[in-house]
């Protein structure tokens, strides 16, 4: 009889024991609750689930983080319905659902799934994924619901941000409130589809800063550091267009972020200091505030003043060219008189506004169609790989940016009257910027300059050489050579 009630409370123990261990593992399933002092940890310990409270708050939240950084909270589960006590708990419900309740048992979030699924579990991946899956499959085809499609400031390595076309979905990062409150802040970072995407952060619907488009193998326009260790992809169909990156080395931890103050930030953990390194951050100088010299205006970081107007562009007035100027053409366009372009080149090409795409074209065809229509003001190449594709605009060109490193920049052919080329013919040296011609010498001083330049180099060398034979005679006197 003892050997039985030993047996008993044994098995018991065995049985709560593997009830609590799952708890303290990756998974959760039906009649488990994950409460507000337990975590699931994926397999490989690198993130961990559970609920915490931000900065000086008292708020819970749930959840994830890298377990070697507890304060880089990576997705919030409830981030715009805290629960107000350390009571919370998360299940899965009758009907399959993954469901946060309160202390009276009050739905405070659920995955909102709408199919009933038989044998449901939880996962928290070690990609920092947490999925509702069949337990009878591991394909992520058969995730029921997963928390990469529900983004909140954080992107990690294999989510995606963009648009499922067919459904109509949008994914994007929203900033927190504070860093006492994830609820959702004023600042998005997400991928624009319009004709060719480009990533840009949002203020409500005002755009505040942009790369440039997708060139075919990265973003153009950005200055980011291309020895860093990751590759950026873009898939382009008919049903989804998205981005994601993907390290070169799995153990690097990394993620980029959209903090609470605007900026788009891409961190580094480092072992040594057992801290974050923010290696890229946007918008990191007054060039990537968008449209920060106004229309048909270059910002160049490395001037004074950072603002010019392109070529065939003239300031309207005297201003503060440390912001928008307002450029105006130096002359009339005049498609019968025979209008030509000029090359602005290592620039972040202009913002996709007004204007249009053949991804057959090459350079050439695209100039000449651009040149055949009279609204055309500018046109580029989009595929650096290919050379071919052909964007033109129509209308002004907004958000300019000179650009000082080699990767992302790309060349624009800007419209100019036939008088215009002249001028610049002569003063390409400034690439791309506009200069007053009142300000250039003239033929005449030109020629004027050239001939006193002459004269004066002649006698110079008559007086040298007469010095030199003088001392050379000299020193033979006295028996020396050279």
């Amino acid at each position: 009889m003892k050997s039985f009630l030993f047996f008993h409370i044994f098995s018991s123990f065995i049985v709560l024991s593997g009830i609590k261990l799952s708890l303290a593992a990756d998974t959760i399933s039906p009649a488990q609750f994950i409460h507000d002092s337990e975590k699931l940890v994926s397999s490989a310990k690198r993130f961990e689930l559970g609920f915490f409270s931000p900065g000086s708050s008292k708020n819970r939240y749930l959840g994830i983080w890298y377990r070697k950084s507890p304060e880089m909270v990576v997705w919030v589960a409830n981030r715009n319905r805290p629960i107000i006590d350390p009571h919370g708990a998360l299940t899965i419900s009758n009907n399959g659902n993954l469901v946060l309740l309160d202390q009276r048992k009050g739905i405070v979030w659920s995955s909102s799934i709408y199919r009933k699924v038989k044998n449901p579990v939880a996962e928290l991946l070690d990609s920092g994924n947490f999925i509702l899956r069949d337990n009878l499959s591991t394909s992520s085809d058969s995730y029921l619901w997963q928390s990469f499609d529900h983004p909140s400031d954080t992107l990690l390595p294999g989510m995606k941000l963009g648009w499922d076309v067919n459904a109509g979905l949008e994914l994007y990062l929203t900033s927190w409130r504070s860093g006492d409150d994830p609820s959702s802040g004023d600042f998005t970072f997400r991928l624009d589809i319009h004709v060719l995407p480009q990533m840009a952060i949002y203020r409500g619907s005002t755009k505040l800063a942009r790369t440039g488009p997708w060139n075919g193998v990265y973003f153009g326009g950005t200055s980011a550091n291309p020895n860093l260790p990751f590759v950026p992809i873009l898939v382009h169909n008919q049903d989804k267009i998205y981005y994601r990156y993907e390290c070169f080395n799995n153990p690097i931890i990394m993620l980029l972020k959209i903090n609470q103050s605007g900026m788009m930030q891409r961190l580094i953990w480092k072992e040594r200091s057992a801290g974050w390194d923010i290696v890229y951050s946007a918008p990191e100088d007054l060039c990537e505030n968008y449209g920060r010299c106004g229309a048909n205006g270059v910002c160049s970081i490395d001037k004074i003043p950072i603002c010019e107007c392109l070529k065939g562009f003239i300031p309207k007035s005297e201003q503060n060219q440390s912001s928008a100027i307002t450029c105006v053409p130096s002359s009339s366009l005049d498609c019968t008189s025979g209008d030509r372009f000029t090359k602005l080149a290592d620039i972040k090409l202009p913002d996709l506004l007004e204007v249009s795409l053949n991804e057959s074209m090459n350079l050439q065809e695209c100039e000449n169609k651009c040149l055949k229509n009279c609204s055309c003001t500018a046109y580029a190449n989009f595929n650096v790989t290919r050379g071919s594709g052909c964007l033109m605009w129509f209308g002004d060109l907004i958000d300019i940016r000179k650009l000082l490193e080699t990767k992302g920049r790309q060349d624009v052919y800007i419209r100019v009257p036939a008088s215009e080329v002249v001028l610049i013919n002569r003063n390409e040296t400034n690439n791309g910027f506009s200069t007053d011609p009142a300000q250039r010498p003239n033929k005449g001083n030109r020629k004027k300059l050239w001939i006193m330049v002459t004269i004066v180099t002649s006698l110079t060398m008559v007086t040298l050489g007469s010095i030199i034979l003088y001392a050379r005679r000299k020193l033979l006197r006295k028996g020396n050579t050279f």
